[in-house]
C-alpha cells in the first residue's frame, strides 16, 4: 500500500494541488497572493515543489483559496478512493409533489461537483419545498435525461429534452425541470461549484 510523502517539516506536498484549486478558480498568482498574503513568488515556489510552505502558510493559502487547512492537505480524507453503495445514497426528503431526489457523492470536505438522481412523477416538477437551494454564484449543471422527458425552466426559456438528451446550463439563474408526459422522468444532474467565490 503507497503511502503519502510528507516533507521535513511535517506538511505533504502541496504544490500541484495549490496550481490545480488556483487554476479551477480562474486565479493568477497575483490573485492568490492578493487574497492569501503569500507572496507570488513564494506560491511560485511552492507549487513549483521548489520550497515546502510552513503551516503557517500552508494556512494562508487555504485561506485565499476558500479552504480549510485540512482540507487544502487532505487531512480529512480517509483515501484516495471513496464509494457510495447504491443502498448508502443520501436522499433528499420523502416525495415532495412527485419529485424525489439521492445524492451519488459523497459528503467530502472542498468537493467541487455534487451528482444527484431525479425521479419525476408525471406533471412533477423540482423547485419544491425541501429541494436543494440555489446555487452559489458562477455554478454550472450538466443533465442527462435517461427516462422519460423532461423540460428545463432557465431563465425563464423552456426547453424539451428527451431520453439520452444531455444540457449544460448555468445553475444560478432562476431553473426549474418539469414532466410534462404521462410516465416518470429520470434525470442524472452533475453540479459543478463556481469558480469564483462572491
Amino acid at each position: 500500500m503507497a503511502t503519502e510523502t510528507v516533507e521535513s517539516n511535517g506538511i505533504p506536498p502541496v504544490g500541484p494541488r495549490v496550481r490545480a484549486l488556483r487554476e479551477a478558480e480562474g486565479l493568477s498568482l497575483r490573485d492568490l497572493a492578493e487574497r492569501s498574503g503569500v507572496s507570488a513568488p513564494m506560491l511560485s515556489q511552492v507549487e513549483r515543489g521548489e520550497t515546502s510552505p510552513t503551516l503557517a502558510v500552508a494556512g494562508r493559502i487555504a485561506s485565499g483559496l476558500d479552504l480549510s487547512l485540512s482540507q487544502l492537505l487532505r487531512l480529512d480524507e480517509g483515501s484516495a478512493v471513496t464509494i457510495v453503495r447504491a443502498g448508502e445514497r443520501r436522499k433528499g426528503p420523502a416525495a415532495a409533489r412527485g419529485h424525489r431526489y439521492e445524492l451519488l457523492t459523497p459528503p467530502l470536505p472542498g468537493l467541487r461537483a455534487e451528482v444527484s438522481l431525479h425521479t419525476l412523477a408525471p406533471g412533477a416538477q423540482t423547485g419544491g419545498p425541501g429541494d436543494p437551494p440555489m446555487h452559489e454564484p458562477g455554478s454550472r449543471e450538466t443533465a442527462v435525461v435517461q427516462a422519460g422527458e423532461v423540460v428545463l425552466v432557465s431563465d425563464g426559456d423552456r426547453h424539451t429534452l428527451r431520453q439520452g438528451d444531455c444540457v449544460t446550463f448555468d445553475a444560478d439563474l432562476a431553473h426549474h425541470f418539469e414532466n410534462p408526459g404521462p410516465d416518470p422522468a429520470k434525470l442524472l444532474a452533475v453540479v459543478s461549484a463556481g469558480l469564483r467565490r462572491s
